[in-house]
């Protein structure tokens, strides 16, 4: 891999909205003249978010570099060059235009975080430059129709039902949210407490986290007397280490979580406190290679030495998209063909895994399980 530091389904038709834009398509005459097919992706290389991002960008490039050792597509090779925002949503924008107008990227791949995604959506929508999957699955970013942004996995609305209905699957409906200080954390705290209305629970308290997880134990003290039976934590990043602990610690209650807060570099940071944390996950289950897509997977991280994890499996299942929305945009690439491309993939199997993709529908993927953190750190369904 080349590292440079340098809510709804969408209704609006990409036409209406090409009708609707002033700004005018640049001449990107350069497109068909390179012999690489370039994709852009602008993620946290540095800061507290580099370390979860390590194994998902591994699996990106595990397949990028197969489709490549098979001779590309219509003999080109695809290559992925990716530039460090450090999580700064304003750095996000600045790569984006880099990787745009410098680098005459085909899309941006692979945006990282809710207001980092936000910072570019609009940039790609003004030059008709597809994103194609983003790291959050934040409702509010599927809420507005844009022509140019594509995701793959499910939404954290998705994720929060499938928590609340197995919570009260087990009788657990006194339900606590515990949420970080950002915002990440304050847009999907009134999702969360819809959530649990909505499907007959009860949201008996709602606790902000300190971005970096330093007030866990007053948190966890905080909660214990109003006894509530689950907590849905609403973190990312290195601050789910310390509340998990003091969750554990004091307050005893199970935790729940997004498929985004627990990847490979916390685990290992919680150790046996992991154990019984509930994490609700956005990507099929790795491990069991009853599927080709899986299969494929696991031959693939068996010759590169990896551990299989969701970590790398989201980052491959994003790149197989992304790869198969190249091979749907004909021979001569451009932005514009790749997004047409994208929509006309209808129902895409990857192999025992489906998204579906369509001019009035760009978010591919609904699909939730929990898994539970067993022994050892292995996720049991």
């Amino acid at each position: 891999m080349t590292f440079q530091r340098l809510f709804p389904p969408v209704s609006i038709s990409r036409r209406m909205a090409l009708a609707s834009l002033a700004v005018p398509l640049l001449p990107h005459a350069a497109w068909a003249q390179k012999p690489d097919l370039v994709i852009g992706q602008s993620v946290p290389l540095s800061g507290m978010m580099a370390a979860p991002m390590t194994g998902v960008l591994n699996g990106q490039q595990l397949a990028f570099d197969e489709v490549n050792k098979r001779g590309g597509i219509g003999g080109r090779l695809v290559k992925l060059v990716i530039l460090d925002d450090g999580f700064d949503p304003k750095r996000t924008l600045e790569n984006a235009r880099t990787l745009v107008e410098q680098q005459n990227v085909l899309a941006l791949f692979g945006t990282l975080g809710t207001a980092q995604t936000a910072a570019v959506l609009p940039y790609v929508a003004e030059q008709h430059v597809p994103l194609i999957s983003a790291y959050t699955g934040s409702p509010a970013l599927r809420q507005q129709p844009n022509p140019y942004f594509f995701t793959t996995q499910a939404s954290y609305a998705d994720e929060l039902i499938k928590m609340v209905r197995n919570l009260k699957s087990v009788q657990a409906t006194r339900i606590a949210v515990v949420y970080q200080n950002n915002d990440f954390g304050k847009l999907l705290l009134p999702l969360a407490e819809k959530v649990i209305v909505s499907e007959g629970a009860t949201m008996v308290a709602s606790r902000p986290l300190d971005v970096n997880g330093s007030d866990s134990v007053a948190v966890a003290q905080g909660l214990a007397s109003l006894r509530p039976q689950a907590v849905i934590m609403i973190v990312a990043g290195p601050a789910v280490v310390p509340y998990v602990k003091a969750n554990r610690a004091h307050l005893g209650a199970p935790v729940y979580t997004f498929s985004l807060s627990v990847g490979s570099s916390i685990l290992k940071a919680l150790g046996d406190d992991a154990r019984g944390l509930a994490v609700s996950r956005a990507t099929p289950y790795p491990w069991r290679a009853t599927t080709p897509l899986t299969r494929d997977f696991n031959l693939l991280m068996g010759k590169a030495g990896k551990p299989v994890d969701y970590d790398h499996f989201a980052g491959y299942i994003n790149a197989r998209v992304m790869i198969e929305g190249l091979r749907n945009a004909g021979k001569n690439p451009s932005p514009e063909s790749l997004a047409l491309g994208m929509e006309k993939l209808s129902k895409l199997d990857l192999g025992g895994y489906t998204l579906s993709y369509s001019p009035q529908n760009h978010h591919g993927s609904n699909f939730v399980e929990i898994t539970i953190v067993g022994p050892n750190g292995n996720f049991i369904r």
